[in-house]
């Protein structure tokens, strides 16, 4: 290399590091100090607006998914009373029911000869009671002595008794006995009726099927004005909860919001996921909540409960999805901190790890001091 090119080279070098210089000067860069460290120029700390930390009172929230049932006090499985054919459905799903109402007709041995026992009781009930009045009767006139009236009349109330039994019998059947015992010589049909008031919901017979007493699911009623919502709530969040806590039920993809109360908090927990079951009951007057939908449970704890809140906009993520938060430790400089969170509250977050009061916490400018640090 020659004088001259040297020179023109070395000219180039010092002109390129004085405009390095220049660009410097005019926009300065934050520094980090260390790798959970940060420094800011006096011109960017306006982008950053920091809040202290102090111990404060709230009340938790826990959320959790849950699944709709039918109130189990106000719904039912219809099971057939007796054994037969099934002759005649009364109802289809959708029908409003009342107590007592006839749901299904049955042919039913079983039935005819309970009615033919209650006919037979009666008749012979009156019988013995018209033997022990004439024996009254002929007692007062010394025609037969006491040991014949005595017996007479045992005879008569063990006959009302057999009355009664049978008669009991049809009414555990869906039977009136006064309609029975009126019904003369009309074909004798069993009565499938509805043991409560509400919505029938599921029609599990049709016609012609033949049914067993006691074990033949027929029908199935619910009271759908109100609906149990089943929540698994693990054993972290449990303390939170008890019964009265009021509670916020969501459907996917629908703005609708239902509120109920916990009304029962399990004794057993779950062997497999190891959470208790909570339930909840809801109001439910548009009929949405349907059983076995999975919806989005919200539980707003009564019990208070203090600590430090940061604001959700402050909780940043790592690679690993971990989260941290950048503290002012001094005039312009921040440092990265991790951080423990409990259960949102709002738009915050409880720390329960990391932070102490008097911290000051980057409530906003959380972002740009990630950025800056990861250049």
């Amino acid at each position: 290399m020659t004088g001259r090119t040297a020179a023109l080279w070395a000219l180039a070098a010092g002109l390129a590091l004085a405009g390095c210089s220049r660009t410097a000067e005019s926009d300065p860069a934050p520094s980090a100090a260390s790798d959970a460290a940060l420094t800011l120029p006096a011109a960017q700390r306006a982008r950053v607006h920091s809040i202290t930390l102090a111990v404060t009172s709230y009340t938790a929230t826990v959320q959790t998914t849950g699944t709709v049932a039918f109130d189990g006090d106000q719904s039912t499985q219809v099971l057939a009373p007796i054994s037969g054919p099934a002759t005649r459905i009364r109802v289809e799903p959708g029908a409003e029911v009342r107590r007592g109402q006839p749901l299904a007709y049955v042919s039913s041995p079983d039935y005819a000869s309970a009615v033919a026992d209650y006919r037979k009781a009666v008749a012979a009930a009156r019988n013995a009671q018209r033997i022990a009045e004439l024996d009254a009767k002929l007692f007062e006139n010394d025609a037969i002595p006491r040991r014949e009236l005595e017996q007479a009349q045992t005879d008569a109330v063990a006959a009302a008794a057999d009355v009664d039994a049978a008669a009991q019998q049809l009414r555990a059947l869906g039977v009136d006995p006064e309609a029975a015992a009126g019904n003369g010589g009309a074909p004798v049909q069993g009565v499938i009726r509805a043991p409560i008031s509400g919505t029938l919901v599921e029609r599990l017979i049709t016609p012609g099927q033949l049914l067993q007493a006691g074990s033949t699911p027929c029908f199935t009623i619910a009271d759908l004005s109100k609906m149990w919502i089943m929540a698994s709530v693990f054993p972290a969040d449990l303390p939170r909860v008890a019964v009265g806590d009021s509670v916020e039920i969501r459907v996917a993809g629908s703005p609708a919001v239902f509120r109920g109360r916990v009304d029962y908090v399990a004794a057993l927990v779950d062997p497999t996921t190891k959470a208790t079951s909570v339930r909840i009951v809801a109001p439910n007057p548009t009929r949405m909540l349907k059983k076995d939908m999975y919806v989005d449970v919200v539980i707003h704890s009564r019990r208070p409960e203090r600590g430090l809140l940061v604001p959700v906009g402050a909780v940043l993520r790592d690679e690993d999805n971990q989260p941290f938060v950048y503290v002012e430790v001094a005039d312009g400089r921040f440092e990265r901190r991790g951080v423990v969170l409990g259960a949102r509250v709002g738009d915050r977050y409880p720390v329960t790890s990391g932070l102490q009061a008097g911290d000051r916490v980057v409530a906003e400018g959380g972002l740009f001091l990630q950025f800056a640090q990861s250049q």
